[in-house]
């Protein structure tokens, strides 16, 4: 292993227990507390709500801490690590075992299960920002942070595959165990990898809306928004595309294997494209290729199981390109913007939210269009899986075409070139 891999390793590996730790939390929880102590549904999705609404909320005042905590010494971050760390483990084993004093009574256990959900998402999102900080600041050009980046969400691929697989395959408790196991060795890893780089004079961190005054920032975070959210539409639909437009739910989890597997492996081609075509020109390539798989799922129906996998293939391919190039974008544009080494965190605190923001927005636009267009889970007229299509696929085409062209049209002020 040479000195760059072993380096980007070295940072990538704390994105896999991050991952982890995310998925049982957005998917496997909610089920957990219905089925096995019968919370009320509306209850406890009214705790899930508030919970995560306080969670985006909270990260651009995680971000400028995050920014003061990287400008002094690297014995306090290590210390943050360590309590986030225990934070995450204890909520993580709290919320799946709950102690037999609250289970039974329903207000008891949405109590507890608000009380601990706060205190992990909280820690969560300051080592995902801490995690994202660190990669802007080692520094390098475009290519260069396009590396670090694949490293990181290369990671987190095989830790969402790995979150999918164990609750299911060998139960809870194995699934914190690993969890447990794997962000011990994240964070060893950590300490082997390049430090941050720091402004030689450091000024006080920005205020919460500094980034906002940046233009390319403004700018390139609209883009985000319309490209996150026609992403997270397909995500929020494929079950019920699989179900009932498909009627293949026995190929549920190989789905949603090629597709995070094709993702995985496509990291590296994404990383060498941004050295060959620059950031701008590689994210379009990625949309491009989304646009043509999506409208291609269009024609799908009862059986074509195969014409599926080639679109969650494809999908995961393009998925790669959402992956590696808008961090490197963002962390051009604090370089540009004079705030290198010094409130990375303050932007990557609001790109946070915005990402948590693309997946509430995602449910708020599908669902609803979905229901009034006369769709219902388990549908089988014609016209309802049609609808089911349209969202499923032409939504998610509509609105990449439109980040695609404000990517296109503001590439020099993203890019910092000279018109």
């Amino acid at each position: 292993m040479n000195a760059a891999t072993s380096s980007g390793a070295a940072y990538g590996a704390l994105g896999l227990p991050l991952a982890f730790v995310a998925l049982p939390l957005y998917v496997v929880l909610p089920n957990h507390y219905a089925a096995q102590f019968g919370v009320p549904l509306a209850a406890l999705g009214g705790v899930l709500l508030a919970v995560r609404a306080l969670d985006a909320l909270v990260d651009p005042w995680i971000g400028q801490r995050v920014d003061a905590l990287l400008g002094g010494a690297m014995a306090r971050v290590w210390a943050v690590l360590g309590l986030v760390a225990l934070a995450l483990v204890a909520g993580l084993t709290g919320l799946f075992f709950p102690p037999a004093s609250v289970r039974g009574s329903s207000s008891a256990l949405l109590g507890w299960c608000g009380a601990l959900l706060v205190a992990t998402y909280l820690a969560y999102s300051v080592a995902s920002v801490l995690h994202q900080t660190w990669g802007a600041r080692l520094g390098g050009g475009d290519a260069a942070q396009a590396r670090w980046i694949g490293w990181r969400e290369g990671a987190a691929l095989v830790g969402v595959v790995l979150a999918s697989v164990l609750p299911s395959a060998a139960g809870l408790p194995a699934m914190v165990g690993v969890f447990a196991l794997a962000l011990g060795v994240a964070l060893f890893a950590l300490t082997r990898a390049p430090r941050p780089v720091l402004r030689s004079r450091v000024a006080a961190p920005l205020s919460m809306a500094a980034p906002w005054r940046v233009a390319g920032f403004r700018r390139l975070i609209a883009v985000f928004l319309l490209n996150g959210i026609a992403s997270a539409v397909p995500a929020t639909l494929v079950l019920f595309f699989v179900r009932d437009r498909l009627q293949a739910p026995a190929l549920e989890g190989a789905f949603l294997a090629a597709y995070f597997v094709a993702g995985a492996v496509s990291l590296p081609l994404w990383v060498r494209a941004v050295a060959r075509w620059g950031l701008v020109r590689t994210w379009s390539a990625g949309m491009a290729l989304a646009v043509v798989t999506f409208v291609g799922a269009l024609a799908l129906g009862a059986g074509d199981t195969g014409g599926f996998f080639a679109v969650c293939l494809a999908s995961g391919l393009a998925l790669g390109a959402d992956l590696v190039v808008p961090g490197a974008l963002l962390a051009g544009i604090v370089r540009r913007s004079g705030q290198g080494g010094a409130a990375e965190g303050a932007f990557f605190g609001w790109w946070n939210s915005a990402t948590k923001l693309n997946l509430a927005l995602a449910a708020g636009l599908a669902l609803p269009t979905l229901q009034w267009a006369g769709y219902t889970p388990g549908s089988r007229e014609a016209d309802a899986l049609w609808s089911l299509s349209l969202a499923y696929a032409a939504l998610p085409c509509v609105l990449k075409l439109l980040a695609l062209g404000a990517l296109w049209r503001l590439r020099r002020v993203i890019e910092g070139e000279t018109p």
